[in-house]
């Protein structure tokens, strides 16, 4: 049961991780006016949900451990 636990906590950290940096380098929004082309970012959420993704993960590598 632990390693279905662990294995989840990892699959997701390595979801909200890929999903964070895929946020952070899309533009959200963009103007064409033919002469120039311009792209404007928000980065605030990514770099909560790649905060997240990083506590879960290690939060997966460090369950179960055997304590000595």
């Amino acid at each position: 049961m632990n390693k279905i636990i662990k294995l989840i906590f990892i699959l997701a950290g390595v979801v909200f991780l890929v999903y964070g940096g895929y946020q952070l380098i899309k533009p959200e929004s963009s103007v064409d006016l033919g002469i120039a082309e311009f792209e404007t970012q928000n980065n605030n959420n990514a770099y909560v949900v790649l905060g997240i993704g990083l506590s879960i993960l290690l939060l997966g590598l460090i369950v179960n451990r055997k304590q000595a």
